[in-house]
């Protein structure tokens, strides 16, 4: 006689966070509600559009410009730089919540999509009637793929949590102070 073997279901989940190390983080956040961080960049500009920006001792992050907006197109655009920094503050948030409930994510992946109004040619001779409302980002869109050990409904509420606690999804909904001078 032959033994039939059930099919197994094996979940790989994504690395974990340290959830002891969250929760003391967020006593301390508690503890300091008004409390602060800073965080810097370094732009240097190589010649056309192309820029280095260094962050702390990583390797520089380049940022340049698509052909048609006469860059080299080595690498992102700003913009996409931006929206590559709501994905990875998203998915930060995304998993210290699902951490925060002890919920085990096998997938997450996030796409964005932004409406940028740049007609004014960066103020160099383009569209000069414009206001500072109709450039930049019009609208955003981001769709979240997610999946993990927690019903549908649990896996939404995870995220809609996390995205009303990010930090630069809510530098990009809301008017911040912003300031620029020579130096």
């Amino acid at each position: 006689m032959s033994a039939t073997k059930q099919a197994e279901t094996v979940n790989v989940y994504l690395r974990p966070i340290d959830a002891v190390g969250l929760t003391a983080f967020a006593e301390k956040g508690r503890g300091n509600p008004t409390g602060k961080g800073t965080n810097k960049v370094h732009t240097v500009l190589e010649g056309q559009y192309r820029s280095l920006n260094y962050v702390g001792d990583h390797a520089p992050v380049i940022v340049d410009e698509p052909l048609h907006l006469f860059g080299e197109n080595t690498a992102p655009a700003p913009g996409e730089i931006v929206l590559s920094g709501l994905g990875g503050c998203l998915a930060v948030g995304i998993q210290a919540v699902a951490t925060w409930k002890q919920v085990k994510l096998t997938k997450l992946e996030i796409f964005l999509e932004g409406d940028i109004g740049n007609s004014a040619a960066w103020g160099a001779g383009g569209a000069l009637d414009k206001q500072p409302t109709q450039m930049g980002f019009q609208a955003v869109r981001v769709k979240v793929n997610i999946e993990g050990n927690a019903s549908k409904e649990v896996l939404d509420e995870i995220v809609k949590h996390a995205n009303f606690y990010s930090p630069v999804a809510n530098s990009i909904r809301n008017p911040i102070p912003f300031e620029i001078s020579s130096v």
